[in-house]
């Protein structure tokens, strides 16, 4: 297998622990055990100390899928595997793919769900999300000419990453109804799922409602866990999720114990901590919306229709990933720019559910003016 260098997780390994402030995280506030814990009351006070460490199922607790299952219609247990996020989609790709292949993916995206097809020698087609009169927008007829009869898989990523976009229900359902038209597989990347600002703007799982849909989520972003490292597939096909459980025996085979238990504490209280960062979100989408505002000359504000990220503009000349380097080594301020996603154009992605966001934007404003 050889695979290129995955260049957003190289910039955030280069400064995520170094600098002082995050501008560009991509989760929500996260929260202490004890938090977690006083959310379920003594009895899983007394889990958590019973525990004991030993090797888990390999497609996790019992009672850990159900309270999956609980989040989505039709999807039961039995259409589950817990992994970790990354994981699910190394994993997934192995099992779908063969080289040779076509590949449809969403862009700009998470660079892995272009890499792994790639590594695995399929050709990946680009499908790009435009910007138009400030808002980002599908072309269907750009998707339809793509493709190919050896087209075997549609990637895509709803709340998008990093724009921040989201398709109606409709426009959803057209996607999946042009790759059932042509037996096509599509993995659908839902980690943000739950983090639209109003409920009827939330899409269906495509699991839920494709069978040949495979839909991967988890606790790191919607739910404000990360540090649980706990995600999972669904897909109501059998084959291909024994295919997936039995590649799971080459990477981690099983999960980790305290990791389950915590997860499933946090399933029992999932709307309230869903509830949470969304308040974060919304909270900070108006912060930004003001800081951008007070700088339309040097910022263009694009906001975001669901998720906790958005992909403004630096305008000008000046490259946004030498502008946000000279930022992170005065002010020890992370921003991301574009360039991570291999985009061109002058964009830099912000991240909206942390509870410092209003910090990180005092610290630009001081920065710019600083330089004047």
């Amino acid at each position: 297998m050889k695979i290129r260098s995955f260049k957003l997780e190289r910039y955030f390994a280069r400064y995520e622990f170094s600098a002082k402030h995050i501008m560009s995280a991509s989760d929500c506030e996260s929260m202490t055990v004890a938090e977690l814990m006083a959310l379920g009351g003594d009895e899983t006070m007394e889990a958590w100390k019973d525990l004991r460490l030993n090797y888990t199922e390999p497609k996790g607790h019992p009672d850990l899928l159900a309270g999956i299952a609980d989040r989505y219609d039709g999807i039961g247990p039995e259409n589950l595997i817990t992994l970790v996020p990354e994981e699910g989609i190394f994993l997934a790709m192995n099992a779908l793919l063969e080289q040779g292949d076509h590949v449809i993916a969403l862009s700009p995206i998470y660079q892995s769900l272009l890499e792994i097809p790639r590594s695995i020698g399929c050709t990946v087609s680009e499908w790009p999300i435009v910007l138009e009169e400030n808002r980002w927008k599908l072309d269907l007829k750009r998707l339809e000419s793509l493709f190919k009869p050896e087209t075997k898989l549609l990637v895509v990523n709803f709340p998008h990453n990093p724009t921040g976009f989201q398709p109606t229900k409709e426009e959803f359902r057209r996607i999946l109804s042009l790759a059932e038209e042509r037996g096509i597989w599509v993995f659908s990347d839902e980690m943000y799922r739950g983090l639209e600002p109003t409920a009827g703007l939330r899409l269906p799982s495509a699991a839920e409602i494709y069978p040949k849909a495979v839909s991967l989520s988890g606790l790191s972003k919607s739910y404000g866990l990360p540090g649980l490292r706990m995600g999972w597939l669904a897909c109501t096909d059998h084959d291909l999720m024994e295919k997936v459980t039995c590649l799971r025996d080459y990477t981690t085979i099983c999960g980790s114990a305290p990791s389950e238990l915590l997860s499933i504490m946090a399933l029992r209280c999932a709307d309230d901590l869903m509830e949470r960062c969304r308040k974060i979100v919304a909270e900070n989408g108006v912060t930004a919306a003001e800081f951008f505002g007070k700088h339309e000359d040097l910022f263009r504000w694009i906001p975001p229709m669901a998720g906790s990220i958005g992909f403004p503009v630096l305008n000008g000349d000046f490259p946004a990933e030498d502008f946000f380097t000279h930022v992170v080594e005065k002010k020890s301020l992370m921003v991301l720019p574009g360039s991570v996603f291999g985009v061109d154009e002058n964009h830099f992605r912000i991240g909206l559910g942390r509870k410092d966001f209003s910090k990180c934007c005092e610290i630009l404003e001081e920065y710019l003016r600083e330089r004047g």
